[in-house]
């Protein structure tokens, strides 16, 4: 029996409408995962029991609240007929996609690799550039799945603390530990401390990691660039194109809003690329994920009101936090790390924010004591939720230009 559209989102008791959209984006699921991973669960961690009678605001998983825009749910609904094929018989094909990708940068087909996500393809950078005898370099804190590979291989790690102040990577400390790593990981804008770093300062990096280390390879996560408002920072997929064993990797989980499709690309020279695709999983990326990140790149408007929607939100819940006394770092992406650590650690403020129905970020070492992670859900949704923080958040003396202590 063949089903419609209209019919397989009713099953799922998701209407073919707006709330397609939250079905599509999986809002709140990489939370629930990484609360798994931290304490050591398979599938799921455990969520919060709410109130009777309160709606959740899941402001956790740093996901684009509004999910796709209107083409890609188009595009993906379009698609179910076609559920049943393989994506080699399906179109628009894997390659079309990575033609398109290269041309916007500028490259070949052969200049790309596509992934579940962006995940799949930091994992992958692990096996391929790592070893026993070339560890990881990265942040700390930074986003976790290059470490939890590393980990799960027993490779070894070493990192850097984020820069005192303004909690951005910081890249002069890293250096002293990539002579021989098999790989150096960046994720620009850095998640979770939302802070970037400008282009000529990853160019000079670069330079001096190649000189250090010439067989290092390094992988740059640019999962937030969307949302980058900063004008020193530039994309650096044009180092990732000109450099040998240089990758940058993106994601349409965040400003296009599919986090529950699981596709993601990465673009680097043709022998890094050969070396990626190597371990690239067959038909990784699915018909439906495809047909939507084709139809999405050939809208960029729509990325950019995304972007304008997300800095409007992002100052406000600034300033909401700051008009309490607590300071937030110089946020560039769909979320804000913000110092709460005079009054509660980031579990307690967690804790009594779930207590409200508003879901915050979790735990990351080494600052859980002192900042926690918000995520940025739409204008309505934030506003309630700091109306959650004011209660919860015990008022410190601010000063008058509003920017907390």
């Amino acid at each position: 029996m063949s089903v419609s559209r209209r019919g397989f989102l009713q099953g799922l008791g998701v209407a073919p409408s707006a709330r397609a959209s939250a079905f599509i984006a999986a809002r709140g699921h990489e939370e629930w995962v990484a609360e798994a991973q931290q304490q050591g669960r398979q599938g799921g961690g455990m969520r919060p029991n709410l109130p009777p009678g309160v709606q959740a605001i899941r402001i956790s998983s740093n996901e684009n609240p509004l999910g796709p825009g209107k083409a890609a749910i188009d595009a993906i609904l379009g698609k179910f007929p076609e559920a049943n094929r393989y994506p080699f018989n399906s179109t628009p094909l894997d390659a079309d996609l990575e033609i398109l990708i290269a041309r916007l940068y500028g490259g070949k087909r052969e200049n790309v690799v596509l992934g579940v996500g962006s995940q799949e393809l930091l994992k992958n950078a692990v096996r391929v550039f790592m070893s026993p005898a070339r560890h990881l370099v990265e942040a700390s804190p930074t986003y976790g799945n290059c470490n939890q590979q590393a980990k799960l291989q027993a490779w070894p790690i070493k990192t850097a603390p984020v820069a005192d102040g303004t909690l951005r990577t910081d890249l002069g400390a890293l250096l002293p530990h990539v002579k021989g790593a098999g790989l150096v990981y960046l994720c620009n804008p850095n998640n979770p401390t939302a802070t970037i770093n400008s282009a000529s300062e990853i160019s000079d990096f670069v330079a001096e990691v190649r000189r250090a280390s010439p067989t290092t390879a390094m992988l740059i996560d640019e999962a937030y660039c969307d949302y980058v408002t900063d004008p020193s920072f530039q994309t650096a997929m044009p180092l990732a194109l000109s450099t040998p064993n240089v990758l940058v990797a993106r994601t349409f989980s965040k400003a296009y809003g599919m986090a529950g499709v699981r596709i993601g690309y990465a673009v680097g020279e043709p022998a890094t690329i050969r070396k990626m695709s190597a371990y690239r999983m067959p038909y990784n990326v699915n018909t439906f994920g495809v047909a939507a990140a084709v139809v999405s790149l050939k809208d960029p408007a729509h990325i950019k009101e995304e972007s304008a929607r997300n800095k409007g939100v992002r100052e406000f819940t600034i300033k909401a936090l700051a008009d309490l006394g607590y300071k937030s770092t110089d946020s560039q992406t769909n979320f804000i790390f913000t110092d709460i650590g005079r009054t509660m650690t980031a579990a307690q403020f967690r804790d009594a924010c779930a207590a409200k129905g508003v879901m915050v970020g979790r735990d990351f070492p080494p600052l859980e004591k002192q900042w926690a992670r918000i995520s940025l859900g739409t204008m309505d949704e934030m506003q309630k939720a700091t109306e959650v923080f004011r209660s919860v958040l015990k008022p410190v003396t601010s000063t008058s230009s509003g920017k907390g202590r």
